[in-house]
């Protein structure tokens, strides 16, 4: 390109400036170099000016940024400032490019990524222009730097080969950074591993990410060469120089909603059968569970995240957790979630760890040398979507407390190898466990049988439990679903991979219009995205009179002296984001009463299966708060008071059969007593000094 044609683009881009950017470029001037560094320009207003030269800007945009920068320092300030070290930085390109799309034709170019941040280095000084003075006369030679470290041959004052030391106040240093960018959850289907690209930032757009950030960087596509055992391989990997890095704050990013998309989804929200509708498209291979699916359903949805004046937050995501005898298809609805959920992690509960789930602190040479850097987990990286968490008994218990604040905090702080983080973790959860002894054993109360620690089963919204007990007419439906499932899928089969099959599509097409969904998975995501972006739905009066009344008639069955407490503020908390989230089903605004009768009738059958002390028929929050009801309590009381009478009264301690007696006269029925001193001695609170005797501890 010869000189007239570059002084001819330099003029061009100083014409682009005074008619688009002179006010930013008169607050940079007020703002340089202290608190700003550099003009962002918006591509789109490049391709307005000139089409030509903003497609220039893709295609070679080193040279043209040289030019950019150049026009911006002979732009005629208002002010006494020289903009001489400012930074000029493009966003906003029309179309991003896909991590996995990246191939070589785009090495030069300028593109655009979006993702999420899993890695990101400490922000460090790296050398741009290096003083050498000589040792010997003194003399400085100044040498700009690349990627590898360059001395000088010989000095130019004395010709002679140094030895040469480095000034570091007259050389020239940059903050520099390294993040690692991996593809966002919501875009992959299928189960495809997520892959990466290393972004390298300087100056003033370093320090501003954090690990579990969703962002999109724009920057020019470079080579890096790959090294095997110290040999130089022809495979190269990619790294971006990045322009610019913004957070995003919007969900779902990579969710192209169509106008067509927009009219049927809008169609949709107006169908009468809406939420049959929705039932029946949530693994429709799975018979049955139309109370579970729909508080699913739900979730997928969520309620309404608050912020109060005062700058505190309420959450608005629902938790679920589904405990279930084994074979009931648990799994199966946890894996249906992951790929219908617009932003979804799914991870089993034995193979993650606590450090898998929320962050964990990595020392390997992303960066130069060896760092520690943060790496984000499970939770982090489904951040605003649905985490699910199969086989959630089968964690430790140590792994599973690094849920609590995930759950109710929506945060996840880290303090690892010297580095204290708080990352965000607004996620819904949906759990699956099995019961503590593989099934469900109907003689025992069902939270004694929920091998999870009360505090972490407090924080569930709701609870469900399947339970898998024979039912002729109830099996014969299964069977028979079961079985038209399976056909459907071997005709679909036999159709497609036999060359000869005598199975036509009409055949094909009437079995399996039976069980598809009614709704197609990907409108149901759109449907999601949309219904989460666009819809806060408030209460109607009715709606919260209609919540207060459950609540507070709910709690007025414990109000006599020796009543335990039904629900605790916790489930009024649930109701009302279950409202909201019904609401937003039908793309309303307003939460009414057909709402709130809808999640009051889901809230009482989880409270009815877990919250209910089988031995009294009352509604006992402590079922699942503490792990041991009211009745149950009481009972231990009784027996620990009868035991610590008895065992002044006898020199070897309490004998175990005057304690049944006691117990029984109390109204205390043998078999219980025999199990609650079972419990008792297996949690260390009595002991047997002799044979059949007790003492407490």
């Amino acid at each position: 390109m010869s000189l007239a044609d570059d002084a001819d683009l330099i003029e061009r881009f100083e014409e682009f400036y005074r008619n688009y950017y002179r006010n930013e470029i008169g607050q940079l001037a007020q703002k340089y170099p202290s608190e700003q560094r550099s003009l962002y320009v918006d591509w789109d207003d490049l391709y307005r000016y000139d089409p030509d030269v903003a497609d220039d800007f893709l295609a070679k945009p080193g040279q043209m940024l040289e030019y950019a920068e150049e026009a911006l320092r002979l732009y005629d300030l208002p002010v006494d400032v020289k903009l001489g070290n400012a930074h000029v930085r493009v966003r906003g390109l029309a179309d991003p490019t896909g991590i996995r799309d990246i191939r070589a034709d785009h090495v030069g170019n300028l593109v655009a990524v979006q993702g999420i941040v899993r890695k990101a280095t400490d922000v460090r000084p790296k050398m741009q222009e290096a003083a050498f003075e000589c040792q010997r006369c003194g003399t400085l030679t100044r040498i700009p730097q690349g990627s590898d470290f360059q001395e000088p041959h010989e000095c130019q004052g004395c010709e002679r080969q140094g030895p040469f030391q480095i000034n570091f106040d007259q050389s020239e240093f940059v903050d520099a950074q390294k993040l690692r960018v991996q593809e966002s959850p919501e875009g992959l289907r299928g189960g495809e591993t997520p892959q990466a690209i290393d972004i390298h930032i300087e100056d003033d757009i370093t320090g501003r990410v954090t690990a579990g950030d969703h962002v999109t960087a724009t920057g020019i596509l470079h080579l890096d060469q790959q090294e095997n055992q110290g040999q130089k391989s022809a495979i190269f990997d990619f790294y971006m120089e990045g322009l610019s890095i913004e957070i995003e704050d919007e969900q779902f990013e990579d969710m192209d909603i169509t106008d067509e998309d927009e009219r049927a989804i809008l169609e949709l929200s107006n169908d009468p059968d809406l939420y049959e509708k929705m039932v029946d498209s949530l693994a429709p291979s799975i018979y049955g569970y139309r109370e579970e699916k729909l508080a699913i359903i739900m979730q997928l949805f969520s309620g309404v995240r608050k912020e109060l004046p005062d700058g505190s937050k309420i959450r608005g995501d629902l938790h679920m957790l589904l405990i279930g005898d084994p074979g009931t298809g648990k799994s199966q609805l946890l894996q249906y979630i992951r790929n219908l959920a617009p932003r979804s992690v799914y991870t089993s509960g034995k193979g993650s760890s606590s450090a898998g789930l929320t962050a964990a602190a990595v020392r390997d040479d992303f960066g130069d040398g060896q760092q520690w850097t943060l790496e984000a987990g499970a939770l982090v990286l489904a951040d605003q979507g649905i985490a699910a968490i199969d086989e959630l008994d089968k964690m430790r218990s140590e792994d599973r407390s690094a849920m609590h604040e995930a759950l109710e905090q929506q945060s996840i702080s880290i303090s690892k190898a010297g580095i204290n983080a708080t990352l965000k973790s607004r996620c819904s959860l949906l759990g699956a466990a099995n019961p503590k002894y593989g099934r469900f054993d109907e003689y025992e109360p069902i939270a004694e049988q929920i091998d999870l620690e009360p505090a972490l089963v407090s924080r569930f919204d709701l609870i469900f439990t399947i339970t898998d007990k024979p039912d002729e007419e109830k099996d014969r439906d299964l069977a028979e679903h079961i079985i038209k499932t399976n056909f459907a899928g071997e005709l679909h089969t036999h159709r497609s991979n036999v060359a000869t099959s005598n199975v036509s599509q009409e055949e094909v097409d009437s079995v399996t219009e039976e069980v598809e969904p009614a709704i197609e998975a990907d409108l149901l995501r759109k449907y999601v995205a949309f219904a989460k972006r666009e819809c806060y739905p408030t209460m109607t009066e009715e709606a919260k009179e209609a919540i207060r009344e459950f609540y507070v008639t709910l709690r007025g069955q414990g109000e006599g002296d020796d009543s335990p407490v039904p629900v605790t503020a916790r489930k009024l908390e649930a109701l009302v984001r279950l409202a909201e989230a019904s609401a937003r089903i039908r793309l309303s605004d307003t939460v009414t009463t057909e709402d709130t009768d809808r999640v009051i009738e889901i809230v009482r059958s989880s409270l009815e299966d877990v919250g209910m002390d089988p031995e009294t028929g009352e509604f006992d929050a402590d079922m699942v708060e503490a792990g041991t009801s009211k009745s149950q309590r009481d009972r231990i009381k009784n027996v620990k008071g009868i035991i610590r009478e008895l065992q002044d009264e006898y020199e070897r301690g309490a004998p175990f059969e005057e304690v049944i007696e006691r117990a029984e006269q109390a109204g205390i029925d043998r078999s219980k007593v025999e199990h609650e001193i079972q419990k008792l001695k297996n949690k260390g609170d009595i002991y047997e000094p002799q044979t059949d005797h007790l003492r407490v501890v």
